[in-house]
């Protein structure tokens, strides 16, 4: 995996650059649709490619390890021929999901005990066994397993954790260097910064994960709950020490305010269920701010979803509409607002390129945050 930095901009961090893959180049900053278990919830390939223009989706390596499973998935000649996707494709380590199941997991040295949501099989994952399932999933860019510490933490915990994570990522990596791509394409492991809101803590980990000199990094255990004030200042800090010749990622972020806030501070990937999960709630995320499409004074607004939108369903579906298929339980109301929502975060991701590339981005961001954390 090669990246490239193509223009800086003037007052800011933030950088416009190129990703290049086996599945393709990605321009940067780019933000990633979450495909938990192999597909974008309520959003058809074809229209994830053609409508909404994503580049890269992320895919869970606990969720496909669980089901379908590796080897119904390695049959298939991987993730990509088994859903059809032919970008690049991101896997988690399955990390975040495990923290999430804090109630039916165990946390050792050696790795991760659970027991699975479906079944309640008991399940453990080692950072050679995360290696593993991703090689079999066949993922562009692979993630050393983590904990992602919760938000509040004290100092300890945290401390003991990091320790724990810089461990697996020690054999992740020495895992890694001993095993192969499966689908003759290569594939890039990420290691993860932690350190919950400690900036010691933090401090340490990104100059651990910078020694080890990956293709690309990533900055974990932060949007759990903390102030965006918080993240913000955490992630500056650790992009003061990461590679700057290198791509980052801020893990699980976020809305659009919270892109581009950290876009600025030098991120260039992204992902989040937000503009999908909310969407299916009705939530929609406009250039001109946020609507709760289901709210009764949408009901006669036969205006676009967002009149300063690029894509088809933006210009062909009113807002009343819309708000008609969430009242009546329609499944389409589902589809559209997940369309809508992910076109609108891609054009969002165009335009902060266009302007980094033109070196005016954080004088447009500056100009557009508050009207896209304005509720109409």
């Amino acid at each position: 995996m090669d990246f490239r930095i193509l223009k800086k901009d003037r007052d800011s961090a933030a950088r416009a650059g190129e990703i290049m893959t086996g599945h393709g180049t990605i321009r940067t900053p780019v933000f990633m649709p979450v495909g938990t278990a192999g597909t974008v919830k309520a959003v058809h390939f074809r229209d994830l490619r053609d409508e909404v223009g994503a580049q890269i989706i992320l895919g869970n390596t606990y969720h496909l390890y669980l089901r379908p499973g590796t080897g119904i998935i390695e049959s298939a000649g991987g993730l990509h021929r088994f859903n059809g996707w032919d970008r690049p494709i991101l896997t988690d380590s399955g990390g975040y999901q495990v923290y999430s199941l804090s109630a039916q997991r165990k946390l050792m040295k050696d790795g991760v005990h659970f027991r699975s949501h479906i079944d309640g099989s008991k399940h453990l994952f080692t950072p050679e066994k995360v290696i593993d399932i991703q090689r079999s999933i066949g993922a562009d860019i692979m993630m050393a397993l983590d904990e992602c510490t919760p938000y509040p933490c004290e100092f300890v915990y945290a401390m003991k954790s990091l320790d724990l994570t810089h461990h697996w990522l020690d054999r992740c990596l020495e895992h890694f260097g001993a095993t192969s791509e499966k689908y003759g394409y290569p594939q890039a492991l990420f290691p993860i910064v932690q350190g919950s809101v400690y900036k010691e803590l933090r401090k340490r980990s990104a100059e651990y994960v910078t020694s080890k000199n990956a293709p690309g990094n990533a900055i974990g255990g932060l949007s759990v709950g903390e102030p965006a004030e918080v993240m913000y200042e955490i992630t500056g800090e650790v992009c003061h020490i990461l590679p700057a010749d290198k791509p980052r990622y801020l893990m699980g972020v976020g809305t659009p305010v919270n892109i581009l806030e950290s876009i600025a501070l030098g991120i260039d990937m992204f992902d989040c269920v937000i503009p999908t999960r909310n969407g299916r709630n009705g939530m929609l995320f406009t250039h001109e701010g946020i609507i709760n499409i289901k709210n009764e004074k949408w009901k006669d607004d036969f205006s676009p979803l967002d009149g300063q939108g690029t894509s088809f369903i933006d210009q062909t579906c009113s807002r009343a509409y819309l708000r008609h298929l969430f009242s009546s339980g329609e499944m389409l109301a589902a589809m559209i607002a997940s369309l809508h929502n992910l076109a609108f975060y891609m054009n969002l991701m165009e335009q902060a390129r266009v302007k980094i590339m033109d070196g005016t981005f954080a004088a447009w961001k500056n100009q557009v945050v508050p009207k896209l954390q304005e509720r109409l």
